[in-house]
Formats: C-alpha cells, structure tokens, sequence
C-alpha cells in the first residue's frame, strides 16, 4: 500500500518547538521551517537542533573544517505559531466562498 504521509507544516511557516531538548529554556524557540520531509515525518527548523558537521575540502584550495547546520526533528515536535496569540496554537481549515482554503487560529480565528 503506497500511502502519502501527511505533515501539518509547510515551508516557510512559524512555528514553535513545543517538546524536547530545543523546547527547554525560559524563551520558547520560534523558527521559520526551512524544509519539511513528509516521507520521514521530519521538518528542518531555522535556528534550532544545530549540529556540527565536519566538512571535506571538494576542491583544490577548497578550506574544509567543521560548519555548524540545522538538524531534522519529528513535526509532533513543533506547533504553528500565532502572532496574535503569541504561542503554539492547532489550526483550523476554513473554505471561503470562492472555494479558496484558509489555515486559522482555533483560539483566535486569526489567518496564519
């Protein structure tokens, strides 16, 4: 059975890690999603799960050493982020009148 995964974030959404090793702290991590793997259940945050990564020089004259770049975490991991609200929120779908589907808040009904 070839069933399509499904994530609730897309790329370029806000959104805040609400469990884990990056949720911890007194401010809450905010990010943009940079990238989303539906196959895996994973999305890539911005600022957030940074790991070291030790590079090879490709080519000649090329400097290699250790860059430091954003890791994958599990989608459950994270929730959209209401501006109005200002915390992770779940959302809800909404069909305009011209058939055009709108994401919004379920505590404020703000278009996110």
């Amino acid at each position: 059975m070839n069933k399509k995964n499904k994530v609730h974030v897309k790329t370029g959404d806000t959104v805040i890690i609400i469990s884990g090793k990056y949720a911890s702290g007194k401010e809450p991590t905010i990010g943009k999603v940079l990238q989303v793997s539906p196959d895996e259940g994973k999305v890539i945050v911005e600022k957030a799960c940074i790991v070291t990564k030790h590079v090879k020089p490709k080519k000649q004259g090329e400097a290699g050493g250790k860059i430091e770049a954003e890791s994958a975490i599990y989608a459950s991991k994270v929730q959209l982020y209401c501006p109005k609200c200002q915390k992770g929120v779940r959302i809800r779908n909404k069909v305009t009148a011209n058939g055009e589907k709108i994401r919004s808040c379920v505590h404020c009904g703000e278009t996110i």
